[in-house]
């Protein structure tokens, strides 16, 4: 019998699912390891970043989910836990994120904030 972990896996809705994974692979080092075709030329994607994975879709109005560029509030952010936090901040803000915080040393963490090109917002850093 299969042990099954129990995870919790972002699930990532976007205007543009093509231009996102190309974003994700070339600012994060993110692989795509699955994708599937949608209804209007529309894509679904399995992402991940070393052995973090996280989903990604264009909106699909039918199914109410919305890209958060079009939300007022979105109360959700990603924490992205990696030793490789200052070249994949860096990278991000080169391929067209925002910094919200600089990327920086605190009580027992290295963390930066950034908003991605699609709106989502991610703390990318490490404890120490």
């Amino acid at each position: 019998m299969t042990k099954i972990k129990t995870t919790i896996k972002p699930f990532l809705t976007v205007d543009n699912a093509v231009k996102a994974v190309d974003f994700y692979i070339n600012a994060f080092g993110a692989v795509e390891s699955k994708s599937y075709s949608l209804e209007n030329n529309k894509t679904s994607s399995v992402i991940t970043i070393d052995d973090a994975e996280f989903y990604l879709s264009d909106e699909e109005p039918c199914d109410g989910t919305q890209t958060a560029s079009q939300t007022s509030n979105n109360p959700i952010r990603i924490i992205l836990e990696t030793k490789n936090a200052d070249k994949i901040f860096e990278s991000a803000l080169k391929f067209g994120a925002s910094e919200i915080c600089p990327i920086t040393t605190e009580e027992d963490w290295r963390i930066g904030k950034l908003k991605d090109p699609f709106g989502h917002i991610w703390e990318i850093g490490y404890p120490f």
